[in-house]
């Protein structure tokens, strides 16, 4: 599977690159010094889920979700296994339908829903709950250099 090659600091929203061959857990904000990488999902508005599809250079799975709905709340512990296993080769993000209009511009007509996007091109998408192992082999199946990686 493709790694990160770029990716957008959850702290201070600048694009940092990443050098091929480094391990992407370890890298650090070139500006505020924050972990890249931490292996858990990130909530986003519309600006900072813009500014990440902009500047990603990788996959991107966003987690469309709202508060109210039972199936998003049964699922975001999957999700957050998923992006622990993908730690360091996809980022994962969660957007509030609510609260953010992107998920209407987008299309997203029931939740939860899962967008994969690649390079900033949506390249898949699910609707309903789906287990942790399930959103891995959807991902894995999903990306065209998937199938030479191992299991996470």
């Amino acid at each position: 599977m493709d790694t990160l090659r770029q990716i957008v600091c959850t702290g201070c929203g600048v694009a940092n690159r990443i050098a091929a061959g480094k391990d992407t857990t370890a890298a650090r904000c070139g500006q505020c010094h924050t972990l890249l990488v931490t292996g858990a999902p990130v909530d986003v508005d519309d600006t900072a889920f813009a500014n990440h599809l902009k500047h990603t250079k990788g996959p991107v799975l966003v987690d469309v979700w709202a508060p109210w709905c039972g199936p998003c709340r049964t699922m975001a512990p999957h999700f957050a296994q998923a992006a622990r296993d993908f730690a360091g080769q996809a980022v994962f993000l969660k957007l509030d339908a609510d609260r953010n209009g992107a998920p209407a511009r987008l299309g997203v007509r029931g939740i939860p829903a899962l967008i994969l996007f690649n390079d900033g091109n949506e390249i898949a998408r699910q609707a309903g709950v789906m287990t942790s192992a399930a959103v891995g082999a959807w991902i894995r199946s999903s990306l065209p250099s998937a199938t030479s990686r191992t299991q996470p």
